[in-house]
């Protein structure tokens, strides 16, 4: 039986733009795009997950809008990601890359030009139907 992997991402907005993050070499999904964040340890919140792992990963703090903006289930060899993804706006500090190749801000519009996990996927899809008006 394959192990679930519980995982929180954030969508960090500022200026309009979202921040997406290139996976680092080494890892699952090397080089792969992503929305940063991590797994959920025991006894943490998602949100208290997302706090911790923005501030390990990129040095950051946001403000999360704590309504779970989308949830998505994604099948890789290695075991099952239920992704959960929350809106946030950055408050303080500036993406330091720690684990992520490189991080571009991009308009929602532009989010298909890159190369996305596959469990990040609905969440982009979902964000340019948004922009584009549809639900």
């Amino acid at each position: 039986m394959k192990k679930e992997i519980n995982v929180v991402g954030a969508i960090i907005i500022k200026d309009k733009k979202i921040l997406c993050c290139q996976r680092g070499p080494g890892r699952a999904l090397a080089n792969l795009w992503e929305f940063p964040g991590g797994k959920i340890e025991q006894q943490e919140t998602k949100v208290q997950a997302l706090e911790r792992e923005l501030k390990e990963e990129l040095k950051i703090q946001v403000n999360i809008i704590e309504t779970e903006y989308d949830i998505c289930r994604y099948e890789y060899d290695f075991g099952f990601v239920n992704l959960t993804t929350f809106i946030c706006h950055l408050k303080s500090g500036e993406p330091q890359l720690t684990e992520h190749l490189q991080v571009k801000w991009l308009l929602p519009s532009e989010l298909g030009i890159l190369d996305w996990a596959p469990a990040d996927i609905p969440t982009v899809e979902k964000l340019i139907r948004e922009e584009n008006g549809d639900k």
